[in-house]
C-alpha cells in the first residue's frame, strides 16, 4: 500500500473551461511526487513537490494564481507538517515568494517557530536567500478579471466565488511510515487586506501525525478553523473510523454545525486514502501501487496506470 501520495487543487465550483487545466495540474503534481517517494524521498518532499507545482500552476489559487485581495493585491499562506516529530511551519500573508510552500518548510526547519506572517515572513525568506518576484509575476489575468467584477456595487456574493479554484493541498505517507501534509492558497476572493485564512492553521488547514494520518482541507477559510476540520477528521479516524468515512463525517459535521462547504484528502497510516468534497467540484488526484486515480465531480473515479497518464 505504500507509499501513497493525494493531492487536491481546492474544493468549488470549476467553470468548465478550467476543469481539464484542473484535473491535468493534479495529476502531474501526483505523478513528480509519487517519483520522488519512488525514487527513496520522504513523505515531506513528495508534499512539498506536489504543492510546488501546484503553486506554480496558474490554473490553481496558490502562487502564481493566486486571487487578489480587496486592494488589488496577492497575499498567500501556507503550512506544512511532519507527522513523525508533529514539527510544523507556516506562513501568512506573504507576498512577493513564488512558491510559500517552501517559505513554509524552512520555517519549520530553520526557525523555532511554527509561523511567521507578513513582513516578519518576508525578511525571513530574504534572510534564507529565498529570491522575491515582482506581484505582477504571480497574478494572472484571470485573476484579475474577477477581483475587478467583484468590486462592482452590483456584484454576487455568491456567483463573486464561482470559479474560485480554492487552495491547494497533498498528503503523503512514504516507505518509512512517515506521513506529511501541505497546503497553500491565495485565500478568498477580495478578501480584506491582512486576513488570514484556515491554510496556515494547524489543525485547520492540514494536520499530519503518524499515529493517526495526515488530512489537507480546502473550502471556506472561516467554517473549516470553525470545526478545526483536518483535526475533526483525524479524531474520528483515532476512534476506529476509516480515512473515507471520517471525512465524510467532517464535512457533514461543517456544513450542519456552520453551513460550510469544503473538501479533503486524508490518508492513514496504512495508505488507505480518501478524497472527499460537500462542494460541488473539487480536483484531486491519488498515485499508488504505480496507479493514477483523479476526479473532479461527485462519485468520479478514473484510474490509469502512472507512466500512460497525460
Amino acid at each position: 500500500m505504500l507509499p501513497v501520495v493525494v493531492v487536491h487543487g481546492g474544493a468549488g465550483h470549476i467553470p468548465k473551461e478550467r476543469s481539464e487545466p484542473s484535473t491535468s495540474g493534479v495529476c502531474s503534481a501526483a505523478r513528480s511526487a509519487y517519483s520522488v517517494l519512488k525514487g527513496g524521498g520522504s513523505s515531506m518532499d513528495a508534499v512539498v513537490e506536489a504543492v510546488m507545482l501546484l503553486e506554480n500552476n496558474p490554473s490553481f489559487n496558490a502562487g502564481c494564481g493566486s486571487v487578489l485581495n480587496i486592494k488589488g493585491e496577492v497575499e498567500m499562506d501556507a503550512l506544512v507538517m511532519d507527522g513523525k516529530t508533529l514539527s510544523s511551519g507556516a506562513v501568512s500573508a506573504v507576498r512577493n515568494i513564488a512558491n510559500p510552500i517552501l517559505l513554509a518548510r524552512l520555517v519549520m526547519e530553520k526557525t523555532s517557530h511554527a509561523c511567521l506572517t507578513a513582513e516578519g515572513a518576508n525578511r525571513f525568506a530574504r534572510s534564507m536567500g529565498v529570491p522575491e518576484v515582482p506581484q505582477e509575476s504571480l497574478i494572472t489575468e484571470y485573476s484579475r478579471m474577477r477581483w475587478r467584477k467583484n468590486l462592482a456595487p452590483d456584484a454576487n456574493p455568491v456567483e463573486c466565488q464561482m470559479g474560485k479554484m480554492g487552495t491547494v493541498g497533498a498528503v503523503a505517507v512514504d516507505t518509512d511510515g512517515n506521513i506529511a501534509c501541505a497546503t497553500s492558497t491565495g485565500g478568498m476572493i477580495n478578501k480584506m487586506e491582512g486576513r488570514v485564512g484556515d491554510t496556515p492553521c494547524i489543525g485547520s488547514g492540514s494536520y499530519a501525525d503518524n499515529m493517526s494520518g495526515a488530512v489537507s482541507t480546502t473550502g471556506h477559510g472561516e467554517a473549516i478553523m470553525k470545526v478545526t476540520l483536518a483535526r475533526h477528521i483525524l479524531f474520528h479516524m483515532e476512534q476506529g473510523q476509516s480515512a473515507e468515512a471520517a471525512s465524510d463525517l467532517g464535512l457533514a459535521h461543517m456544513k450542519s454545525r456552520v453551513g460550510g462547504l469544503g473538501g479533503v484528502v486524508t490518508v492513514d497510516p496504512q495508505g488507505n486514502w480518501a478524497a472527499r468534497f460537500s462542494s460541488r467540484q473539487m480536483a484531486w488526484a491519488a498515485a499508488q501501487k504505480d496507479m493514477l486515480h483523479y476526479g473532479l465531480y461527485m462519485g468520479e473515479h478514473f484510474t490509469q496506470i502512472v507512466e500512460d497518464a497525460h
